[in-house]
């Protein structure tokens, strides 16, 4: 699969919601996992920990709601994501994204099988690179 670069959006628990009227408006397939189907049975295991939006004409739209603990941030709540399995190169996009920023999660192997990172550039621009099912790296 080629990469892709995309919006990623956080809500604060209507991403549910807000995926369902943007399918209204775009079309298309649309993807959602709560952070119950792995493995928090807590207050938030109805929330959506990743959603997916791909339209026919590739529009590609990702969200999902803040997970507990981490601030909800109104304005900031938008990240550019890249995703895909060609690692050296999301690797690299990684590497040169993340030198001089802030990285916030580690790229490394995730509980839903794929390669994930996230970081802050120093421009402040939030990124998530997803490397999918990548070997523990």
């Amino acid at each position: 699969m080629p990469t892709r670069l995309n919006p990623y959006i956080s809500f604060q628990d209507t991403a549910r919601d807000a995926m369902e009227f943007y399918r209204s408006v775009f079309g298309g397939e649309l993807t959602m996992n709560t952070f119950g189907q792995y493995g928090d049975q807590g207050p938030a295991a109805d929330r959506i920990m990743h959603a997916s939006l791909l339209t026919d004409s590739g529009l590609a739209l990702m969200a999902a709601d803040t997970p507990e603990g981490m601030e909800y941030r109104p304005g900031r709540n938008i990240a550019v994501s890249l995703s895909g399995d060609d690692e050296s190169e999301l690797r690299g996009y990684w590497e040169r994204l993340s030198e001089g920023g802030t990285v916030e999660v580690p790229l490394e192997k995730q509980m839903w099988g794929d390669t994930f990172g996230s970081c802050v550039d120093r421009f402040g621009i939030s990124w998530m690179v997803n490397i999918a099912g990548t070997p523990q790296g």
